[in-house]
């Protein structure tokens, strides 16, 4: 049988969002933890089949690699104690080095999977900038290759610079790319493709389509 995410799993979250408290969720603590666990489950089927044509994601720890359901209120205006979402961290994140895939469970048709690097550290992004200065077509081969293209768009606008980064020539042909501050990618998922027997696969074709943009990333610095 397919691991898949399961109805109970996105209706707990859906009432955890009505819910947000510390009582009902300590009422409802060993609901979370099935649904936790279901999550965890397909994160693992999940990095299984990744490393089929990722070997390198091979080493991360299905249950380690899912963020913590508490949020961090301490310097934030919400005081909602929970998140409302399980999310999968493949080797992206913020301040990471290095890029890699992203997954997160939300109902509401509020689900997808994201690859590249998030907000990465100054060092990084400019390592990931000289890359694609150097190696301009091939990384836009990647972009406007027909399955990447037509599952994607194109990058996501998440923070962009108005203007070039500092040492780049504002003419220079990269630039458009460079002037990003992320460099990710996303598949967004109704809750009907979540809960579907095929959830693991589609996610999975996924990350296989953004996968040379990944590499591309992850040879910057090298």
């Amino acid at each position: 049988m397919p691991v898949q995410i399961e109805k109970s799993t996105l209706q707990f979250l859906k009432q955890l969002a009505a819910n947000n408290n510390k009582p009902w969720f300590e009422a409802n603590k060993a609901v979370y933890e099935a649904a936790r666990q279901n999550f965890i489950s397909m994160n693992a089927e999940l990095i299984k089949k990744i490393t089929d044509f990722a070997p390198e994601f091979g080493g991360v720890d299905p249950k380690k690699s899912v963020f913590r359901i508490y949020r961090d209120v301490r310097f934030s205006k919400d005081k909602r104690p929970y998140k409302v979402n399980f999310g999968a961290n493949l080797g992206i994140g913020k301040g990471a080095t290095t890029a890699g895939y992203y997954v997160q469970i939300m109902p509401g048709n509020q689900s997808f999977a994201a690859a590249g690097a998030y907000m990465p550290e100054p060092e990084a992004l400019a390592a990931m900038r000289q890359e694609i200065d150097y190696n301009l077509k091939a990384f836009e081969s990647i972009l406007k290759q027909s399955a990447f293209k037509k599952m994607f768009g194109g990058l996501d606008e998440i923070e962009v610079l108005r203007n070039a980064p500092k040492g780049y020539d504002p003419e220079n042909p990269a630039v458009p790319y460079l002037k990003h501050k992320s460099f990710v990618v996303t598949r967004n998922f109704t809750d009907k493709e979540v809960l579907a027997n095929d959830f693991v696969k589609t996610v999975v074709n996924t990350c296989k389509v953004a996968h040379p943009f990944v590499a591309f990333l992850n040879r910057a610095g090298d």
